[in-house]
């Protein structure tokens, strides 16, 4: 029997919004004084919405209603944050629970390129944002398909105006950053906006900016500044060199494992601790953005199997955070939103970085997402361009030739796949088999090298030849030529002359 599911919000009536607003004013575009108003009663409406473990995906412009006193009021309440995991039979809707224009590249397909999470509301929060300040709807006059093609697969961001408070705009920079683990947190946001509303732009430079909340970071970690913002260190806390967002086995590391021992403050900003490391006598400074909280041998990014599985998602995921008591939330291929649990149920996993060769393991039948084979049959080996935050990997195959509109990446998942290197091929023939997995030209070009070798070769060897005859034609005719006198020249030994010569 089919159900019909009706999902109802009760509240107080609210006269207009601000999209109703931005259409009573000449090209839609607000007062920067009422779009940084706004933000910071928004920022604050949607902290309360995830204090309570409740996401919105639906911010945009007309869904923010205006109270008597001008303050703007979220309106749709998290309705398809509700909705994850109810089966639709709107295959459009169960395709894009929100609003196109304003989702993030996970809120597309939560599932394969998520979780969604807090931070799928920044995206959304930014896309308004930006529309309030250009009275422009984000990715105006595109259709559903060509914005998540843009969106998702490209990669790209609505154009952000400038001239705005330089917290403001550093913030709606972040918001738009593509794996959402870097985006700012709604408590940044909001710091942001609320530290801004005083501002004034004089004499070419803004006036009346409140204190930064967040600590900047030296360059060069590849991290942004709020994903670092969001670990905070105490004392007693074990810690280790943050590990490059590429790297798989850190080396050299300058903090191998240590402990929290004191926090230093001043004025500008809280960015060093002391670290106590066992086996050097005093505690050594270090800014926070180079260290990472290890709790139970575990840190925020770490690649973690399950040790239980489950066949509704993969059993191999990426570690988001870990609170000091052990309680998890992990990102998992299959889940739409982080899954929560203990350390305990886990082990670690072998991780994945660009850059890496892999194929899938000769026991896999039929795997999660479509792979390509080779000729002979065998499972084609390709390499990493992306890793997602759930931990599927984003596998290019330079060994194949694309043609037109053929697919030219695949997905993966990490509990499906093993690497491969010319270490693990242990024959010859597998050795160069991998030498063509890295482009598509190997092989016709050692062909062509080989056969300009073979003709070379030959052309050689021909023309030895042809000398050596030539040589040995030359020294018969010397060897066969006589003098006058009928002795054979160079030749001191008489022999008798033949038997034409005498009669001659």
């Amino acid at each position: 029997m089919d159900f019909l599911l009706l999902i109802c919000i009760v509240m107080k009536f609210y006269e207009g919004s601000v999209g109703d607003k931005m259409a009573r004013y000449k090209g839609g575009k607000l007062p920067l004084t009422d779009v940084l108003r706004y933000g910071a009663d928004l920022a604050q409406g949607i902290m309360n919405l995830h204090a309570k473990d409740i996401l919105n995906l639906n911010l945009k412009p007309f869904n923010f209603l205006l109270n008597e006193n001008d303050r703007a009021i979220l309106g749709d309440i998290g309705i398809p944050y509700v909705l994850l995991g109810v089966s639709l039979t709107n295959t459009e809707m169960t395709r894009r629970l929100g609003t196109p224009n304003y989702m993030g590249p996970e809120q597309w397909e939560p599932e394969i390129r998520g979780p969604i999470s807090f931070e799928t509301d920044s995206w959304g929060f930014g896309c308004s944002i930006v529309e309030m300040l250009t009275g422009i709807l984000p990715w105006s006059g595109k259709s559903v398909n060509e914005m998540h093609n843009l969106v998702v697969k490209k990669q790209e961001k609505p154009h952000i105006p400038s001239g705005l408070p330089p917290a403001v705009e550093n913030v709606i920079i972040g918001c738009f950053e593509y794996d959402f683990r870097s985006r700012p947190l709604m408590a940044d946001i909001f710091h942001a906006f609320k530290s801004s509303q005083n501002a004034v732009y004089q004499d070419g430079g803004w006036m009346g900016l409140g204190r930064r909340m967040i600590r900047e970071k030296p360059g060069g970690s590849g991290y942004t500044e709020w994903f670092l913002a969001k670990d905070h260190l105490q004392v007693g806390d074990m810690v280790r060199s943050r590990k490059s967002p590429d790297c798989c086995n850190p080396e050299n590391m300058d903090v191998p494992e240590g402990t929290v021992v004191g926090l230093e403050r001043d004025t500008d900003q809280d960015g060093f601790v002391l670290v106590r490391i066992h086996g050097i006598h005093d505690p050594i400074r270090v800014h926070v953005s180079t260290l990472e909280r290890v709790t139970f041998g575990l840190a925020a990014g770490d690649w973690v199997r399950l040790k239980k599985e489950d066949r509704k998602h993969s059993p191999v995921g990426v570690l988001h955070s870990i609170t000091r008591d052990g309680s998890v939330a992990v990102a998992f291929i299959g889940l739409e939103t982080l899954w929560k649990g203990r350390c305990s149920e886990f082990q670690m996993a072998k991780p994945y970085c660009v850059g890496q060769f892999i194929r899938l393991k000769s026991n896999v039948f039929s795997p999660r997402f479509e792979w390509p084979r080779k000729r002979n049959g065998e499972w084609a080996t390709g390499r990493i361009c992306q890793v997602l935050p759930n931990g599927c990997l984003i596998v290019k195959f330079p060994g194949r030739l694309i043609f037109g509109d053929e697919n030219s990446s695949f997905l993966a998942d990490p509990a499906e796949v093993e690497l491969v290197s010319f270490d693990t091929c242990t024959a010859l023939v597998k050795k160069y088999q991998h030498l063509e997995d890295f482009h598509w030209a190997v092989r016709p070009l050692l062909i062509a090298l080989g056969l300009f070798t073979s003709m070379k070769f030959g052309l050689f060897v021909g023309r030895k030849i042809g000398r050596s005859k030539n040589r040995k034609g030359l020294n018969h005719g010397i060897q066969n030529g006589q003098n006058a006198d009928g002795s054979t020249a160079g030749n001191t030994v008489w022999r008798p002359p033949k038997v034409g010569n005498i009669f001659g």
